[in-house]
């Protein structure tokens, strides 16, 4: 990496979406959950597309097609493993390093799982990609925060300006609408147009 290479804009544009549910049976557990998100997503990136997985197989395939947003519904045990009925599992921190071998730029858990599992299975220092990992959705609360978030990077700000700037409003001190989500932003100039 050259000296100017720092000053580079990382920049994408046609920004590639995936909102997805994995689960290892067919009900679809987080059904509403993701039709909210991936509606705020098309608003944004009309070519977002929605999946559902039931294998960890079809997962680890999904990540690997160059999306840049994977929007991810799962259960997480505490233990940190994502797994299927057949037993195949992963970990949050594999999952991590598939999706930055694939140049995925944000990885959002998006429905609540406990900060144990997150703990223990998403190891992100020292990773190059932007991570939310859920706590509480907060009922609606979360569709309408990425709505405020998209806004402002399809406007040009960096995804870490313009997560400050959604989860902490000016003039409130007090941010009850805020989703409650561990995040690491190991990519944060990157702009998603």
């Amino acid at each position: 990496m050259g000296i100017f290479d720092a000053f580079r804009k990382d920049e994408v544009t046609g920004t590639k979406v995936l909102v997805c549910q994995f689960g290892p049976d067919l009900r679809p557990k987080f059904d509403e959950q993701v039709k909210s998100d991936l509606r705020v997503y098309q608003r944004f990136y009309p070519s977002a597309s929605s999946a559902m997985f039931t294998s960890v197989a079809e997962l680890r395939g999904a990540v690997g097609h160059g999306y840049d947003i994977l929007h991810l519904f799962c259960d997480v045990s505490e233990s940190g493993i994502i797994s299927d009925a057949s037993g195949d599992r992963i970990t949050g921190t594999e999952l991590l390093k598939s999706a930055i071998d694939s140049n995925v730029k944000l990885l959002w858990i998006g429905n609540d799982n406990v900060q144990q599992a997150y703990d223990t299975g998403f190891k992100t220092k020292g990773l190059k990609i932007n991570v939310v990992l859920t706590l509480r959705r907060l009922g609606s609360n979360t569709s309408l925060f990425l709505d405020n978030l998209l806004t402002k990077m399809t406007a040009g700000e960096t995804l870490s300006k313009a997560w400050i700037v959604a989860a902490q409003p000016e003039g409130k001190s007090v941010q009850p609408d805020v989703p409650h989500t561990i995040s690491s932003l190991g990519r944060g100039a990157v702009v998603l147009r």
